[in-house]
């Protein structure tokens, strides 16, 4: 299809203009892990590990999203891991976020310290200050999770580039119809698509995204020896929700925003946090790089009593990790042992209607 038509437009229609008479619209999920292959093994597909067709689909519409080679993994852990596997070797030096996800900060602590690669951990916003030279690979995370913290996307691009330091830059919480990092100058993208992407809380997936093809073959070689597949059913679900996608993160954008905007003025609340405020500290260089806010509102109640008092008199929210669902749904954040005030609360608006969340949301400040 034509490059005019929006992504969103050609995914839709991925198939369709390439679909033989009596063909089925809807996306097959080709089960099979084996394929037809006698004598020699070249062939289109030769075994699950390497290739299956429904996942390739999928894959190819990701890439229409990003204007990318896509490759899918089984969970946004998954991709990312395999860009650290793919490309550290001990001598390295990494450079990431400090209070992005922190599983990030784990799986480096925990395997690849040990294997001599140096981990130094910058503030986001003070990343387009941090030093890259002799960097060999630098992960920022922008809105951060849970904090959501804003760094200049194209700035720090710039210095890695200027440094030969590949960017990844982890795409989750704006998605690529809110942000565009590989526009903005990073190497690679990666994004849980656990989250919006899939969109209904019912599958682990992620991918890695780059327009350096020599970058994205490590990647895809690491995954096939290691064996970090994605499912067939799995990669349907995700191409099921990403039909959707445009729709609900309008929806779940527009959700947050005004819960932000009716939480900035209650005295109860402190710590308010939402790019997409013109009063939020972050709002300037949010507003230069992202056509949208995403789902998530963070803001602290006065004890950790309190914000679990909130989310469990309020009536619209699923008291559950994770955000990007159709469901709103918030959490304390210190439960998992993030560096948040006991009272933080990380409120992940879905797709209900903007006027009951809102009215609901206020409702909830008030104690039993």
């Amino acid at each position: 299809m034509t490059d005019r038509y929006s992504p969103i437009s050609r995914l839709l229609h991925h198939r369709t203009k390439r679909l033989k008479k009596g063909e089925p619209l809807a996306l097959p999920i080709v089960a099979s892990t084996i394929y037809h292959l006698p004598g020699d093994p070249q062939a289109s597909h030769v075994y699950g590990r390497y290739g299956n067709p429904t996942v390739e689909e999928v894959e190819a519409e990701i890439g229409l999203i990003e204007d990318a080679e896509a490759i899918l993994f089984p969970s946004g852990m998954a991709a990312i891991a395999a860009v650290f596997y793919a490309h550290l070797k001990p001598g390295d030096r990494i450079i990431v976020h400090a209070d992005g996800y922190y599983n990030a900060r784990a799986l480096l602590a925990e395997q690849f310290v040990s294997k001599g690669i140096t981990v130094q951990a910058v503030p986001t916003p003070s990343l387009a200050e941090a030093d890259f030279t002799g960097v060999k690979l630098a992960l920022i995370e922008t809105p951060t999770n849970p904090g959501l913290e804003v760094c200049d996307i194209a700035a720090v691009a710039a210095k890695c580039r200027a440094a030969g330091t590949i960017l990844v830059a982890d795409n989750t919480t704006a998605t690529p119809l809110c942000q565009r990092p590989l526009d903005l100058g990073a190497d690679i993208s990666v994004m849980a698509d656990t989250k919006a992407m899939a969109g209904h809380s019912d599958i682990l997936a992620g991918h890695v995204a780059s327009r350096r093809p020599e970058l994205l073959e490590a990647v895809k070689s690491w995954k096939r020896l290691a064996g970090a597949i994605i499912s067939p059913f799995d990669a349907y679900l995700l191409h099921r929700g990403m039909e959707t996608l445009e729709l609900r993160i309008a929806r779940a954008n527009a959700n947050a925003l005004a819960v932000a905007t009716a939480l900035s003025g209650d005295p109860r609340v402190t710590n308010l946090r939402y790019p997409g405020l013109i009063t939020d500290p972050a709002h300037t260089i949010a507003r230069r790089q992202m056509t949208g806010y995403g789902p998530i509102v963070s803001f602290c109640l006065e004890s950790r009593d309190a914000a679990e008092g909130f989310i469990r008199r309020h009536p619209l929210l699923a008291a559950a990790t994770s955000f990007g669902g159709v469901h709103s749904a918030a959490e304390c954040r210190v439960r998992w042992g993030d560096a948040v005030p006991e009272g933080f609360i990380r409120m992940a608006c879905g797709i209900e209607p903007v006027g009951d969340l809102v009215s609901a949301t206020l409702s909830a400040l008030d104690p039993d």
